[in-house]
């Protein structure tokens, strides 16, 4: 399933072997056949090939992954598909997202923070308002504001994710969030040999508020 074309693509964001180049749509179709299996799930990701370690994300029962499971797969991430979408996304659907991201986020190692930022925004897209800390969460949002623009590279585009997070699944805290964006204001990342960019935080949460979604929880923040 490897593509030459799609490992190119890969490698501009950062990509580092061994790994195939697998569109994401094939992992689709291996997840439809075997659904939930967490020991395979686990193999896999110990492989180090991050087409494998991608999968194990989107296969692995989260409900049995341990403090020491996770802290073991974000310890072997090897780049920024791993350390900023597959961990923060099984960390935050599992018992122990919120208790390792805030610890995730002290960190001075740039992937364990980014890992924690990202987190702490899927926790946030995915829990009902009644079980989040909202003056915490709102202390968080203060936090990037004051450290944002000296945080290293991913890190600051984790901390734009993770206001827009805030503003677009707490509703009270929506105006807070773009007011803080809005005094942040352009978030510089380098986002290397890529067409990608960083998105201002109020603009994007006020598209979310323009499409009526608003503080529509999501069901998972895995794709």
């Amino acid at each position: 399933m490897g593509s030459e074309s799609y490992k190119k693509l890969f490698v501009k964001h950062g990509a580092v072997e061994p790994f195939y180049g697998v569109k994401i749509e094939y992992l689709k179709k291996i997840v439809k056949r075997v659904k939930k299996n967490h020991q395979l799930a686990l193999e896999l990701y110990d492989t180090g090939n991050s087409d494998a370690m991608y999968l194990a994300g989107l296969i692995v029962d989260d409900a049995k992954m341990t403090k020491k499971d996770l802290q073991h797969w974000l310890k072997k991430a090897p780049w920024s598909m791993i350390y900023e979408y597959t961990v923060p996304w099984v960390a935050a659907e599992s018992n122990y997202g919120y208790e390792l991201a805030l610890e995730w986020i002290d960190s001075n190692d740039e992937k364990i923070a980014t890992s924690g930022w990202a987190t702490l925004g899927g926790i946030v897209a995915l829990r009902s308002n009644d079980e989040l800390d909202i003056p915490k969460i709102k202390s968080l949002v203060q936090r990037v504001e004051k450290n944002i623009h000296k945080a290293p590279n991913r890190v600051r585009y984790v901390m734009n994710g993770f206001i827009i997070a805030v503003g677009s699944y707490i509703p009270e805290l929506t105006s807070f969030a773009k007011d803080t964006s809005k005094r942040i204001g352009t978030v510089m990342v380098d986002m290397g040999d890529t067409a990608c960019k960083v998105p201002s935080a109020a603009d994007y949460i006020m598209k979310v508020e323009d499409r009526g979604k608003l503080g529509k929880k999501k069901k998972t923040v895995k794709c």
